[in-house]
């Protein structure tokens, strides 16, 4: 098959050829929450037939025009059978396999993910429902390349996966979307152990309503996870205003959609060390935000006692104050528990300024701790895993940080990756 090149005004990017597979993540805003008037926002655009349907009639010209191998939608209007016919009937007729899911509740709108018939064979496709204040959900399809593009292994696999979390909408919500990735890669972990699955590469597509200076963010980092677009860029995890993807309700520009890739050659901390070290640093960001120092916030914590350590009750009694624990979004009495667990390091039943300092305020321990295990669980094995090769966003503009005016497909751009397999060695950690 040969390979193509799309060109659509300085937007240009090869799409899959005989040795790569390319990917699009977009959220396609749904006609139930766009709005059509600034004046009165109760007009949306699913009142409007004409409206949506010429919208996401050009949406799949796109989409197709483009032809990645692999497609994850987000904001799909699953509610109107109308629109999820046309999707199926266009993508069908052009080799696509596509799986949906509604958000819980029936809320209206969700995911629809896409895999090329020519690219892939699907061995399983699983959903995953958060269960949580924001009803959403995600997407795992379990694929295998199919010849050409399996050259290096005739049973290459690869774990995708699509979602969209929650918009922090305020600074209690924050937990949310951090306990939402964490389901997700417990669900990744455990499917992998179901199945016994050998290593092999992930990669997780979607709208994350969170930045690169998010918890998000550094929380999959810290699993091995590399942004494709930053890295085919070559953009360092602290340049954070390089390029944006999202116009959201409140006016405000920001770079919230990615298309995350884990090789299976990455040493990983554990998936609870991680967690733990990721709630830590939202606890350490609002004690730092009140202007607290190491001193004045392990005075805050041990207010139910006298003595010079931090009790339980008085773990848990700041976690409460600070918006972590107490509603319905907050952390379950398992999380906590597991926090005070990774607190403790002694396991004596209270914390003192030491481990105050080693587990939560500096966290300096899990990364030497972590490297000895990958060392020691390692294995060099060959396996095959997944080089970026081109990245893109579209309209061209988003990748200057601007965002174009004439631009009305949705209030999300597009993202577009092209993987190249190569042979590596394997040396995952195994939590």
């Amino acid at each position: 098959m040969k390979g193509r090149i799309s060109k659509i005004g300085s937007y240009a990017i090869s799409s899959s050829t005989r040795d790569c597979i390319s990917c699009t993540t977009f959220n396609i805003l749904a006609p139930i929450y766009k709005r059509l008037s600034r004046n009165d926002q109760s007009i949306r655009e699913s009142d409007n037939r004409a409206y949506w349907m010429g919208r996401n009639h050009r949406i799949l010209d796109w989409l197709l025009y483009e032809r990645s191998s692999i497609i994850c939608l987000q904001e799909f209007w699953v509610g109107n059978e109308e629109l999820v016919r046309l999707y199926e009937k266009r993508l069908g007729d052009a080799g696509y396999l596509c799986y949906k899911l509604g958000r819980t509740n029936n809320r209206g709108d969700g995911l629809l993910t896409a895999v090329h018939k020519d690219y892939f064979r699907v061995v399983r496709s699983r959903d995953l429902l958060f269960n949580d204040c924001g009803d959403r959900v995600a997407q795992l399809l379990h694929v295998e390349l199919v010849p050409p593009y399996s050259q290096y292994d005739a049973h290459q696999q690869v774990l995708i996966v699509n979602t969209h979390l929650l918009f922090p909408h305020d600074s209690t919500l924050s937990i949310v979307r951090l306990q939402q990735v964490y389901k997700i890669l417990q669900y990744v972990e455990s499917y992998q152990q179901e199945v016994n699955l050998s290593p092999m590469p992930i990669i997780l597509c979607g709208d994350w309503n969170g930045s690169k200076r998010g918890h998000v963010y550094k929380f999959l980092r810290s699993q091995g996870f590399v942004s494709s677009y930053d890295s085919a860029h070559r953009y360092t995890d602290s340049e954070s205003q390089k390029w944006i993807s999202h116009r959201n309700h409140r006016g405000n520009i920001c770079a919230v959609d990615f298309i995350w890739l884990l090789n299976p050659n990455r040493y990983r901390k554990l998936l609870k060390t991680s967690w733990s070290e990721a709630v830590f640093g939202m606890f350490r960001y609002l004690l730092r935000r009140a202007s607290l120092t190491s001193e004045d916030a392990f005075a805050f914590l041990k207010t139910d006692n006298d003595g010079d350590y931090i009790t339980f009750l008085g773990f848990c009694e700041t976690l409460r104050q600070l918006n972590l624990t107490g509603h319905c979004n907050g952390l379950t009495k398992k999380e906590i528990k597991d926090l005070w667990i990774q607190a403790d390091i002694d396991g004596n039943g209270i914390v003192d300024y030491k481990e105050f300092q080693q587990r939560i305020w500096n966290q300096t321990w899990s990364e030497q701790r972590d490297a000895e295990d990958g060392e020691a669980k390692g294995n060099q094995e060959q396996t095959v895993g997944f080089s970026v090769k081109n990245a893109v966003l579209f309209p061209p503009e988003v990748e200057k940080g601007v965002w174009p005016e004439n631009y009305s497909l949705s209030d999300h751009a597009r993202l577009t990756v092209v993987f190249s397999p190569i042979r590596m060695p394997c040396s995952q950690l195994v939590s």
